[in-house]
């Protein structure tokens, strides 16, 4: 993908809209993958902002990354509820395992499963509720296994 086009592009379709600059920000990601840096000052420009209030929203919000992702991304739910029924582990768990793998690993704070946590989010499809350090591994396994 050529991405300075992509951006122009999205910049153009979002740039007259009321509070343009999230919807902008999303389908940038949505159609990268990422926010890549060369895409703040064309946005900031179009939106009448300066480049670190852009900037400022990329990175306050975790959801949005400022480098591409890997194949995978997986997300562990790190709010009370499921830090209650082990999710702390869980994370630790999984840092130690995706360490070098090439999948992103995400925290988040709710993934709506709070009466059966820990949960985990794979490719924002997949939910898993429940996981144990064996049931990551085994998600894991088949991410890794698959082309």
């Amino acid at each position: 993908m050529e991405s300075p086009g992509i951006v122009a592009r999205i910049i153009e379709q979002h740039r007259v809209r009321p509070g343009a600059l999230l919807p902008m920000l999303h389908a940038i990601q949505d159609a990268l993958g990422h926010i890549p840096p060369e895409a703040v000052p064309p946005i900031a420009q179009a939106l009448n902002l300066s480049r670190a209030e852009v900037h400022g929203v990329i990175s306050y919000y975790a959801h949005f990354r400022q480098q591409p992702a890997g194949r995978h991304v997986v997300r562990i739910c790190c709010a009370e509820a499921c830090q209650a029924v082990g999710g702390e582990a869980l994370a630790e768990h999984a840092r130690e395992r995706l360490a070098g793998s090439g999948i992103t690993l995400e925290p988040v704070y709710c993934l709506g499963l709070c009466a059966c946590g820990p949960s985990v989010q794979v490719d924002e499809i997949m939910l898993h509720a429940r996981v144990t350090p064996e049931k990551f591994d085994a998600l894991i396994d088949v991410l890794e296994a698959a082309p």
